[in-house]
């Protein structure tokens, strides 16, 4: 479904998803490899589906809005419809049945280089049966040669046919007329109109002046610390409001370990496919979701898998899109079967979200197949494995049994909250102040005495500051993460990474500064 920009408001989201669900629905049905997610591509703009040619790339239900001249109406890309197809077709075949009965109109498409198939043929027998208005799309029409071979196509009985090219645009224009008019009036519902958001407060910063400030201090480098916190204030202030929105989980894992059943799990439906064989989900399926009040965006992604493990461009793409979602999201849920623990391969996934500076939670999931004694040794071995990631909770689920699965969007949610936690300027540089006198930083190289001036929080999700000192350069790893932990011990930021960022204090103009101080004593001693 698509889904509000970043900074809009949650009642405004609400309605807009309101609106969207109350549209009519096409489904775009046919047998693998005709077309149907190049069509889906077309009608809905961009390209969020996974498009390659061979069969069965598409596996789960994807819903998108089009519009079409002021019409508006959902459009539901589905997997391949094979009536007599066993394993994982028969389960991509029930997907599809599902977005059969929930549609209004069905778009039928077919590969008109291939012709009618006997697939084709069943899948048009089934679609009879289901009583639904079924219009015709014949796709892979790419010039005016191929009309005549497609005639075979009017032989299935549907009156409304059209030739088109998906990948083209041919034709797709008439489609979008007929479907329009069978959709009905219903398609011209008027979006909602969107109150602007308020406008937001800021305060300035408050800085501590200590008294005992290093000698080469002055006014500037107040002036300069005010200012760096009233630009931190109004950068956070807006990455706050943007996070008031639908909060968009995204689970992550290697595949098989149970990330689709856990999406059904927690939507009390199957919204997306789940298998046996590994690598069942390939496209990102984004799903709206309320928990407790908060709105969600659950997004299934693909398992992902060391790069010289992936085989074909369809798992290169399905990977790509899923590091896609790591940018994209609010919180990275890593999924881990309990019954291997964390291995190496989660440890370079949580490396990945660590990377991207998002939000995690760690999730054993099938702990139903794990004896008691075993799962302490696996939330050991977890911690250990992990160390990318150690700030992140880790939480015990099952979804076949649905244990311990409701607590994954509370968990989420402080994460994010975490995220988000801005704390003042003036209590951060006394609490700074404290940590850098317990514990100052080491000489740099030659002996250089090391100053820090002041710190400042510039962001938010993942919680950044940004200290001033002297010699930046000179600051190690070491000493970095001691301050992070000291932040952590402090504050907490369960859940979220911290960035501390060191950067040079402005260069005053001393000679400029002496020149003037100069000439103020001459005017003096004239007068």
């Amino acid at each position: 479904m698509s889904r509000g920009y970043r900074g809009e408001s949650r009642g405004g989201e609400k309605a807009r998803r309101a609106a969207d669900d109350a549209l009519p629905l096409c489904a775009l049905v046919g047998r693998p490899n005709v077309g149907k997610s190049s069509l889906f591509n077309r009608l809905v703009g961009g390209r969020p589906a996974l498009v390659e040619d061979m069969p069965g790339v598409t596996r789960d239900r994807r819903y998108g809005v089009a519009e079409w001249i002021g019409a508006r109406f959902r459009v539901v890309d589905t997997g391949g419809l094979d009536p007599s197809a066993e394993g994982i077709l028969k389960a991509m075949r029930k997907q599809t049945l599902v977005a059969v009965d929930e549609a209004d109109v069905v778009v039928f498409v077919l590969d008109a280089k291939e012709g009618v198939t006997s697939v084709d043929s069943d899948v048009a027998r089934l679609l009879r049966r289901a009583g639904k208005t079924v219009i015709i799309a014949a796709n892979k029409v790419d010039n005016a040669g191929r009309e005549a071979a497609s005639s075979e196509i009017f032989a299935l009985g549907f009156p409304n046919v059209f030739l088109i090219s998906a990948s083209h645009g041919r034709g797709v224009g008439d489609l979008l007329d007929a479907v329009v008019e069978a959709l009905g009036p219903a398609t011209r519902a008027e979006r909602p109109v969107e109150a602007p958001p308020p406008p937001r407060r800021t305060k300035k910063a408050v800085v501590v002046k200590s008294e005992d400030r290093d000698e080469d201090a002055t006014d500037e480098d107040t002036t300069e610390e005010d200012e760096a916190a009233d630009e931190a204030a109004a950068e956070i202030e807006a990455a706050r409001e943007a996070a008031r929105g639908p909060l968009r989980l995204a689970f992550i894992g290697k595949p098989n370990v149970g990330k689709s059943s856990l999406v059904n799990r927690l939507l009390g439906a199957e919204r997306v496919l789940v298998h046996d064989s590994p690598g069942t989900t390939r496209d990102p399926i984004d799903t709206p979701f309320s928990f407790a009040g908060r709105e969600y965006v659950l997004v299934d992604t693909a398992g992902l898998r060391r790069r010289r493990s992936i085989e074909t461009l369809t798992e290169h793409v399905a990977a790509k899109m899923t590091r896609d979602q790591l940018e994209r999201c609010d919180v990275a849920a890593l999924v881990i079967d309990a019954r291997e623990g964390a291995t190496a391969e989660d440890a370079r996934l949580a490396g990945l979200i660590e990377e991207a500076g998002r939000a995690a939670v760690v999730i054993l999931n099938k702990k139903d197949l794990v004896s008691r004694a075993e799962i302490d040794k696996r939330l050991e071995a977890t911690r250990d494995q992990l160390t990318f990631i150690s700030y992140a909770p880790i939480l015990l689920s099952s979804a076949s049994t649905g244990a311990g699965v409701t607590a994954i969007p509370s968990a989420a949610t402080k994460v994010l909250t975490a995220a988000s936690r801005r704390i003042p300027t003036g209590q951060l540089n006394k609490f700074f102040q404290q940590v850098v006198t317990t514990q100052p930083p080491p000489s740099g190289a030659h002996g250089r005495h090391v100053k820090l001036f002041y710190v400042t929080e510039t962001s938010v999700c993942p919680p950044t500051f940004v200290v001033s000192t002297n010699h930046p350069t000179d600051i190690g790893q070491s000493y970095r993460r001691f301050l992070v932990n000291q932040l952590r011990k402090a504050y907490g930021f369960e859940g979220t990474p911290i960035r501390v960022v060191f950067r040079a204090r402005k260069q005053k103009d001393d000679s400029a500064r002496k020149g003037a101080r100069k000439e103020a004593r001459r005017e003096q001693d004239e007068h």
